[in-house]
């Protein structure tokens, strides 16, 4: 069995505009909570808010533990006056962001490559700090079709480069880790796959690693598949 696992962020799509790290749109959330709310708060506590969510950020502080977006909003807006509906809040907050997804121009069409040669091919993807995996999966509600497994941090509890969402892709089609191979463009796919023990390709859209692919279609090359 040939099983590819494609990160999804910067490897299969992209939230336009947005950086790596969101901790610079935070404001822009909390203020629409506070505009939906009707909340009577000042600029001071919202910058503490604010502050809460971005120590909780794992490219500020390093964790591999994943969080629930409740429970990190409910210290967040812990000290809001009101009992605040914290399911409705997290909604809201990333509402506020006007957050647009857009895939790649070469995603679908080698998605549909690899799934018509016979690949399976399933998605490893760390969601961005508090973000919902329902928000996210109705976000690339396109390529999903495309995924025989899709494990985000939400669905394994862990954030790269812990292996453990590799662990049960391998465990979900009976491979052995070292079967799989990781397409993704950070280093912490990199080393995700190292740990496991499974060949990782990097991809770099921007060109300018000579040591990565410029794009998806590379991937033939690189692997040495037939198109």
């Amino acid at each position: 069995m040939k099983v590819i696992v494609f990160d999804l962020g910067g490897t299969l799509m992209q939230y336009v505009g947005m950086p790596h790290s969101w901790v610079e749109f935070y404001n822009q959330g909390f203020e629409a909570i506070c505009r939906t709310f009707a909340c009577q708060v000042t600029q001071d506590e919202i910058e503490q808010s604010i502050h809460c969510l971005t120590e909780m950020n794992p490219r500020v502080n390093y964790r591999e533990e994943e969080y629930l977006p409740e429970e990190m909003f409910a210290k967040a807006l812990a000290h809001w006056p009101g009992k605040l509906p914290i399911a409705e809040c997290v909604k809201v907050f990333w509402d506020g962001l006007e957050l647009r997804a857009e895939l790649y121009p070469d995603t679908i069409s080698v998605l549909h490559d690899l799934k018509e040669k016979g690949y399976r091919i399933a998605a490893l993807t760390d969601l961005p700090s508090g973000f919902p995996d329902e928000r996210f999966r109705r976000d690339i509600a396109e390529l999903m079709e495309y995924f025989d497994y899709y494990v985000s941090s939400a669905v394994s509890g862990v954030r790269k480069p812990n292996d453990g969402g590799l662990r049960m892709i391998a465990e979900k089609f009976g491979v052995s880790l070292s079967e799989l191979v990781l397409v993704g463009d950070e280093e912490k796919d990199a080393r995700t796959a190292e740990r496991a023990g499974c060949k990782s390709v990097r991809i770099d859209r921007s060109g300018e690693r000579e040591e990565s692919i410029g794009s998806l279609e590379e991937l033939y090359i690189t692997l040495d598949w037939e198109k």
